[in-house]
């Protein structure tokens, strides 16, 4: 049944001999019916650019880091075998599944390090960077955007996928496994292929440090003492804004009235920065940091001295909602934190 396959499976069946039959009888099914979808696809297309090799050796990669359980859709088009500038002569050597789980997993870390990397990987059927691809579109099927992700996104970086190509993998994969995951693996490919951006300015610089935008310079800059930015997240059922301070920058004294209900909630979500309300101590704002503001309280918000600070400004619904705008924070006062 399996064909030109069974030397394949003979061989990993000797690696995981020690896998349950459950597991086995799988395998064979998925290669079965994958076996002769190919053979299908092949009377329709006799230049079907993969051959039987490299379709066993890209299955057996996924396989492993989508549970051996994944379906893979063939694409015609660029010939994954040929050489992408990619070190195929250096070996790929893991030692994770040893270092963490030898001695409680002995029989996982053996398949992680000496199958999975020192066998699939290190097969030169497929180039590494394509090899980066399968895996990290393999776990974004899976939903699995946990450090592992991360790991094979710098590798793929590393294996020259460039921004470009990533975020076309991206796109792509986001069709056909689903919007939300496209989204998770957005973010964090995000932060390892911001740094090639070249940032001109400070505010470049910061912008690229954080997930929300800085936005435009804010239309209430009368009322802050330095230069902050604002950028609308959302206008509709709960307003929100990521507001943004320059170093030095904070906004003047001010109360958020309101009849019933109001107020404000503001969360830090970049760099360091204050909050005080009227006649109580400073609370040092850090990414992740929320404070409650009820209507009626005197209070200022801003930037530290030395570093750039946004935080979302959420506005709490109530009846007859207004701000008033006090005096600013004195100098003297504000240099002392």
């Amino acid at each position: 049944i399996i064909n030109s396959f069974q030397l394949r499976i003979t061989h990993y069946e000797l690696r995981i001999k020690n896998v349950g039959s459950p597991q086995k009888a799988k395998l064979r099914l998925g290669l079965c019916v994958v076996r002769c979808k190919f053979d299908k696809l092949c009377s329709i297309r006799k230049d079907l650019f993969v051959n039987r090799i490299l379709f066993s050796s890209t299955l057996f990669c996924a396989m492993f880091f989508s549970g051996l359980n994944s379906t893979f859709v063939l694409a015609q088009g660029d010939d994954i075998t040929k050489d992408r500038g990619v070190n195929m002569d250096k070996k790929i050597v893991q030692t994770a599944g040893r270092e963490h789980l030898g001695s409680f997993a002995p029989l996982f870390a053996h398949l992680n390090d000496d199958v999975l990397f020192g066998e699939v990987w290190n097969d030169k059927t497929i180039d590494v960077k394509t090899r980066c691809i399968i895996t990290v579109v393999s776990l974004m099927a899976s939903g699995i955007v946990d450090d592992s992700l991360k790991h094979h996104l710098l590798n793929a970086k590393a294996n020259g996928v460039s921004k470009e190509e990533i975020v076309a993998i991206i796109t792509h994969a986001t069709m056909y496994v689903g919007w939300p995951k496209g989204w998770a693996v957005f973010r964090v490919a995000k932060e390892i292929w911001n740094e090639d951006i070249v940032a001109h300015t400070e505010k470049e610089k910061y912008q690229n440090t954080i997930f929300f935008p800085i936005g435009e310079k804010n239309p209430f800059g009368k009322f802050f003492v330095g230069q902050s930015y604002l950028a609308p997240i959302s206008n509709e059922q709960v307003p929100i804004f990521n507001v943004t301070f320059e170093p030095g920058c904070r906004n003047n004294w001010h109360v958020h009235h309101a009849k019933s209900g109001g107020g404000q909630i503001l969360i830090c979500v970049g760099g360091r920065g204050w909050y005080q309300e009227w006649g109580k101590n400073p609370i040092l704002m850090e990414p992740g940091k929320c404070v409650n503001i009820p209507a009626g309280v005197k209070h200022w918000h801003g930037a530290t001295k030395d570093s750039w600070f946004s935080h979302l400004a959420v506005e709490v619904s109530g009846e007859d909602c207004s701000t008033e705008w006090m005096e600013a924070v004195e100098d003297k006062d504000y240099l002392k934190l």
